[in-house]
This record gives structure tokens, sequence and C-alpha cells, in this order.
């Protein structure tokens, strides 16, 4: 499966440098390819030296980047970008969504083709919402077209400049995530919350489809893309059970052992609360991790109980 880099601590695929490595996804992948012998670079508006993981400075609105982060670098992971649930999604915020995610992309693109740095691979982060915000009986696979939304546009966006790389020769990995659970940050800590005041609460009709991946699995296909130089393209992370949010919830009450609020809050309030963001949680599709499966990826955690007790209870 072209994974000859994995158990040989020779191999000169050793360095990765990360942008947004202090969010949930790059705090956990940086342990673990530290864990796994890798040297790990990160870039931040600060530079600095923590323990072995060294820290270089970048600026992407200012367009500034400190060249001497990608020396003997293989690999570059780029994670940054807003989070999309942080705030309402006025024109402002839609602007800073979005450049903070294609302009930084374009920044280190630049950079790495002026520089004429050898890279080996170019991973991505990208999200489910590249299909758009919907709810249908599709199952929605890597072959089909981006959705015109803000989301799908953001993803596109975001993808269209990660192809740059591969244009220049570098492999390059788009990593297309569902809701992460992890369990001190993220999306489920969200819904947690009212759970830990003694009610789950159920949001809209709860037919919206809940595609999830635990932070461990997503965190494994990240390294997958770094070692397995077969894998190229857009690749859907998302565990391979299909199931909605009211299933979601339920299994989560059980597990928390706490009472279900009847009826759901609806949909409506949601929406004159969080505006078009509220498609995050009212809307949401199937999604098919076939071709990550096919590549070899064995998911530890297939199902949202699994999942959800790791988390909850451990």
């Amino acid at each position: 499966m072209g994974d000859d880099l994995q158990d040989d601590p020779k191999s000169e695929q050793r360095s990765v440098l990360i942008s947004g490595g202090s969010g949930l996804i790059g705090r956990y992948l940086t342990s673990i390819l530290a864990a796994e012998g890798f040297r790990v670079s990160l870039l931040s508006r600060q530079a600095k030296q923590s323990g072995e993981t060294r820290t270089f400075r970048w600026n992407p609105e200012k367009g500034y980047l400190d060249p001497s982060a990608f020396e003997g670098v293989d690999c570059l992971i780029h994670l940054a970008g807003a989070n999309l649930g942080e705030r309402n999604w006025s024109p402002s915020r839609r602007r800073e969504i979005i450049s903070s995610r294609v302009d930084s992309a374009n920044l280190l693109f630049r950079t790495v083709r002026d520089n004429n740095f050898k890279l080996k691979a170019f991973i991505c982060s990208s999200a489910v919402g590249y299909y758009g915000s919907v709810t249908s009986e599709r199952i929605y696979s890597e072959e089909d077209p981006p959705s015109n939304d803000f989301l799908g546009r953001t993803c596109r966006l975001m993808e269209e400049a990660a192809e740059q790389f591969a244009g220049i020769g570098i492999r390059t990995v788009r990593i297309r995530s569902g809701v992460v659970l992890a369990r001190d940050d993220g999306a489920l800590v969200r819904l947690m919350k009212p759970a830990k005041l003694g009610l789950v609460v159920r949001l809209g009709s709860g037919h919206q489809y809940f595609p999830w991946i635990h932070i461990d699995d997503l965190c494994k296909i990240y390294m997958k893309a770094v070692k397995d130089t077969c894998m190229n393209g857009a690749y859907n992370a998302v565990a391979p059970e299909y199931i909605n949010h009211h299933d979601f919830v339920m299994v989560m009450a059980a597990i928390m052992k706490r009472p279900v609020i009847l009826p759901s809050v609806p949909g409506w309030i949601i929406k004159t609360v969080l505006g078009e963001m509220s498609d995050i949680v009212l809307k949401g599709s199937r999604i098919s991790p076939e071709k990550i499966i096919g590549s070899g990826f064995i998911f530890r955690y297939q199902r949202a109980a699994d999942a959800l007790k790791n988390i909850i209870k451990d």
C-alpha cells in the first residue's frame, strides 16, 4: 500500500511541519507524530522552542513566513483556519473563514515554490461540508462535485489552493473530515454541556445525518497520508457507521445516563440564534468512507457507541 516508510527508522521522511498545530487536531497529531519518531515543527504567530517541538513565526494576513521553517522538512500539513462554530457568519466573518484557509495555503505554496523546497507531500484539512449543508438520502463520495453554498465554496477554494502543490509535482492529499469527537474540545463537548446539567438536548428534526470520526482515527488517517506514498487526492474521513442526529443523541444519553428533553429544540429557534451557521447542526447527509478503507485503513472506532464510551467513560 506504499507504507514503506512506516517502520523504517532510517527513512529520510521523518520531518513534518504543521500549520494550525495549536488546534484540536494539531495538538493530537503533534503528539502522535513525535511518539512515532518524527521531528515536528509548528507555524505560529510567535516563534518559540517547546521541548523537541520547534515553532516558527508566520503571519498569513501580512504575508510573512519564516522560510527557515522548511529546512529539512519532508511533509507539510496545513490545518490552519478560523473556527467555523466560534461566532455567527456575518459577511466579515465569512471573509475571515475563507481567507484564513485560502490565503494561508497560498502563502505556504509561494514560499515552497519560490525557495524550491523539495517537499515529498502536502496534506491539508478540508471537511465533508464540501458536499454542502443538505439532508438527503444520497451517499456522497469523493467523486461528487462541491456544493455552491457557503461551506461548499469554502472547502472548494481551500482544496483548489492545495492543488497548487500537486501542480509542481508534490504529492497532495486532501482530508475531508466529519464531526470530530474528542474529550477536551470540539463539537461533542458542546453537545455534552446541557447533559452535564442533567438533560440531553436534541436539535431540529433529528433526521439529519451525523457524519463523525473519533480524533484517534482522524489522526491515524493523517499519519497514513504522511507515510503512504500511494495516497493522493481527496479522502473522506468519517466513520463507516451511518447515524442520524436523533440516534446519536440517544446513544450519548444512554452512556451518560441522562434523560433526553422532549420535544427537540425546533429548527427555527436555532436558525434565529445562529443564522446560516445553524446548517452545521440542522443538516447532514451520509458520507462514504470507502475510499480510505480501500487504501487499507482500518477504523478503530466504527460505531458511535464505542467512540462515545471511550470519550465519556474512559
